[in-house]
């Protein structure tokens, strides 16, 4: 293997093993939350309802640095995710590790948070994580096609490079299995109109990539999009 290989495997390996490196409550956490934060853990409804009308800070922050509606997000509580919108919270506020709403639904692969979470003006367009990507590069690597598609048609931007030097496409090929899911992804963004000849910082383009692992179906896919 050359010194370029290592280096991508190496960057691969820390991608696809932390997921992302998001950061969910832990147990000892929601333990421990109070107010707000407790009712978003509990998906306790009415109690979230009693402190938003006594006027608790909707913004409030943990020690991570999550508000009580990213908290109901990974908690997979649409009710309070919805309640806490109406109220006034900030879709598009960013946790201690730079993930908003859209894209914690987008890497949980929960569509129905993440229709919620873009029906209530949670924006496709943030720049999330601390690869400085997008919901759309998290679920392209993951293959999670439905979330993949949502965003496509909320208007995700197609061709975001983020700090590795990689786009959803480049994502979608070297992070994935060449399996029928990120088949799938390439040939939605291809047909969505996503670049394919942007190439990752060493000049390597996605159906490069492609060849290189043997992804014969992906490799038809990009192949006629030239």
């Amino acid at each position: 293997m050359d010194g370029k290989a290592l280096i991508i495997g190496s960057v691969m390996a820390i991608i696809a093993s932390s997921a992302s490196a998001q950061t969910p409550p832990s147990l000892a956490e929601e333990a421990a939350y109070q107010g707000l934060h407790a009712a978003a853990a509990k998906g306790d409804v009415a109690m979230a309802r009693r402190l938003i009308a006594a006027g608790v800070k909707l913004e409030s922050r943990d020690g991570n640095r999550r508000t009580p509606l990213h908290v109901a997000a990974f908690k997979s509580h649409e009710p309070i995710v919805r309640m806490l919108s109406k109220a006034g919270a900030d879709m598009n506020a960013l946790d201690g590790d730079a993930y908003d709403v859209v894209t914690i639904a987008a890497v949980a692969n929960d569509t129905g948070m993440l229709r919620l979470a873009l029906s209530l003006q949670g924006s496709p367009k943030n720049i999330t994580s601390p690869y400085d990507g997008t919901a759309l590069i998290a679920a392209a690597h993951l293959g999670h096609v439905d979330v993949v598609l949502q965003l496509i048609g909320a208007g995700a931007p197609l061709d975001h490079v983020n700090n590795l030097g990689w786009t959803a496409l480049i994502e979608a090929v070297i992070l994935g299995d060449g399996g029928l899911r990120h088949t799938r992804i390439v040939a939605a963004l291809i047909k969505a109109g996503a670049d394919a000849s942007i190439a990752d910082r060493q000049g390597v383009s996605p159906l490069a990539h492609a060849r290189a692992k043997g992804y014969d179906a992906i490799i038809a896919v990009l192949e006629r999009a030239k």
